[in-house]
């Protein structure tokens, strides 16, 4: 056998990129329907998602939103926090490994 007959063979494995979690924070200053408003624009949460998850972070002081890659997660969070910052409110979202 020669050493053209010799074949590498290379296994690539692909990794699954670490998901993070998106947690709205809840406040005592931003209306509860601005929340779910954000919730449904910027996570595409339909209503009752957006109210669960808006009732969850009242009465427990944070909800997990949804869970996304790391650059997904950050630019979801980001946007939604400059969203209620440009209509004035103090809304956070923060984002943590799964």
């Amino acid at each position: 056998m020669s050493e053209t007959d010799l074949k590498l063979k290379q296994k690539t494995k692909v990794q699954k990129p670490k998901l993070y979690k998106v947690i709205l924070v809840n406040d005592d200053y931003t209306p509860r329907e601005f929340v779910v408003l954000i919730l449904k624009a910027e996570f595409r949460l339909d209503m009752a998602q957006a109210e669960v998850v808006m009732l969850t972070a009242h009465q427990k002081g944070v909800c997990v939103v949804s869970v996304y890659p790391k650059d997904v997660a950050e630019t979801k969070a980001t946007r939604a926090i400059d969203a209620a910052s440009q209509m004035g409110y103090p809304l956070q979202f923060t984002v943590e490994p799964e």
